[in-house]
């Protein structure tokens, strides 16, 4: 390191640290090493470097903040991965609720076309068995109004029915 870096650095330091004797210590070695004339290249590079550690301590404070706002994202983007899942955990879930309600009213239907299939079938044959029975039934009443025979006759018309049956 040279020593004009060198009392560069130190004369900072005692800056940063407000050490008057320090300072006054360097100016007189750089005044009797490079001369009075130099003095300004101290004041200079000293403020420069001075000015140049603030700007890179607040390019780190800024890549601090960065990071936690990187860190913040990486958060939220995470939560928002896990409330995606779980909306496709739901989707899926209802997909196959809907499903399910479907085949239920599909069921249904068919069960309503089957009973009403033997409702029509039932009904058809009540009307063709409704038929017989008032059938049978005018036949019972056709029997039951054959006059009876004469007391007089009641034999006769037994031995008549005893021989046609």
């Amino acid at each position: 390191m040279l020593l004009k870096n060198h009392l560069v650095e130190v004369f900072k330091q005692a800056s940063l640290e407000n050490n008057l004797l320090l300072k006054e210590n360097v100016v007189l070695k750089w005044v009797h090493r490079f001369g009075i004339d130099s003095l300004n290249d101290l004041l200079i590079n000293s403020s420069l470097q001075k000015e140049n550690q603030e700007q890179i301590s607040l390019i780190d404070e800024v890549h601090e903040e960065n990071q936690e706002q990187i860190s913040l994202i990486d958060e939220v983007h995470e939560e928002n991965q896990e409330q995606i899942s779980l909306i496709d955990e739901v989707h899926d879930e209802n997909s196959e609720q809907i499903k399910l309600e479907l085949s239920k009213t599909f069921d249904n239907k068919q069960e309503t076309k089957l009973e009403s299939n033997r409702l029509e079938t039932s009904s058809s044959i009540g009307i063709f068995g409704k038929d017989q029975n008032s059938n049978n039934i005018k036949q019972l009443t056709d029997i039951q109004k054959l006059p009876l025979p004469n007391i007089k006759n009641l034999r006769k018309w037994i031995n008549n029915e005893k021989k046609a049956s």
